[in-house]
């Protein structure tokens, strides 16, 4: 499993790549935003994990500007700020979780596990479509009447479920379940993803297609 740490704190690093010697864990370093952005662009990583702010260029945007180059990798944002708006900041660029300094060595290594492992297993179905929207499973492509939408991997797990289980509900715990398994986020982190989700696929149009079921979870309507 091929990792990019982009961290600039030596220490961190030091510990970080001590922890994972010998494992399946194979870690690329960048102490430089911009250089973490190209080596981003430059090579395949199964999970980049950045710091929020570097010298250079941050975090946030080093992560906006993957996913506008197309490039869905999960990302884990480290910070050390743990504010409902810095987080949903982080969501907003792309991040698909987070981890507040200072971290348990271990849940970051849960945290890489479960992202690339529910990353991977989308399935080999190629297209979906409910709708006027269309999902293509293999390039994680999203059109909502004909208009492309770019979506975090995480976004996009969450989108696939709706539409798989379309019109049925998808209760928040087996949503959770779908995307982190056991090792599920400190915070409600899945509240803050359907606000993201629902900015790309909801709010430019006309009719809302995702509907909240208090105190059970999420559907999608046609």
């Amino acid at each position: 499993m091929q990792v990019l740490l982009v961290e600039d704190s030596k220490n961190i690093a030091e510990v970080i790549f001590d922890y994972f010697e010998g494992s399946e864990v194979a870690l690329d370093h960048a102490a430089t935003g911009i250089l973490g952005l190209e080596l981003a662009k430059s090579n395949h990583y199964d999970c980049i994990v950045i710091d929020l702010m570097l010298p250079g260029m941050n975090g946030l945007d080093i992560c906006k500007s993957l996913r506008e180059l197309g490039i869905n990798t999960p990302v884990i944002m480290l910070t050390a700020r743990d504010t409902d708006e810095d987080m949903l900041q982080g969501f907003h660029h792309g991040a698909d979780d987070y981890l507040v300094k200072p971290f348990n060595i271990e849940l970051l290594e849960a945290r890489i596990l479960s992202l690339t492992r529910r990353y991977s297993g989308t399935g080999f179905k190629t297209e979906l479509v409910q709708g006027s929207l269309k999902l293509n499973i293999s390039t994680h492509q999203v059109w909502r009447d004909g208009d492309e939408i770019k979506l975090s991997p995480i976004s996009f797990k969450i989108l696939k479920l709706l539409v798989e289980r379309s019109p049925n509900v998808v209760t928040r715990e087996e949503m959770e379940f779908q995307l982190w398994g056991e090792d599920l986020p400190e915070q409600d982190v899945l509240r803050k993803h359907i606000y993201q989700l629902r900015k790309k696929i909801d709010n430019p149009y006309n009719k809302d297609l995702i509907e909240t079921i208090p105190k059970i979870g999420y559907k999608l309507n046609k």
